[in-house]
């Protein structure tokens, strides 16, 4: 059985922060599960393999970029449509 979406940027998100995949919630920040700036280009780099897609993301101004980083969910909706238009 293959991983949603979802289930694979939860495992990735909770590799950075060194927590079990169950214990990463939706309305969790980056913050909230004590991912820094390092820890945060690492999970864009996996996300990036993982899903064989290129996030908009500037490590230099990362509120300022198209991928949605504000919370859990919005990392899973922004790689959703990411992967839904990368064959596009």
């Amino acid at each position: 059985m293959t991983k949603s979406v979802a289930e694979q940027v939860i495992a990735i998100i909770a590799e950075q922060a060194l927590i079990e995949p169950e214990d990463v919630k939706r309305d969790a920040t980056l913050e909230d599960l004590g991912i820094d700036s390092l820890g945060l280009v690492e999970a864009v780099f996996a996300i990036e393999e993982t899903f064989d897609v290129s996030v908009p993301f500037n490590a230099n101004a990362p509120m300022e970029s198209d991928f949605d980083i504000s919370d859990v969910g919005s990392i899973i909706s922004a790689v959703e449509k990411l992967v839904a238009t990368a064959g596009d």
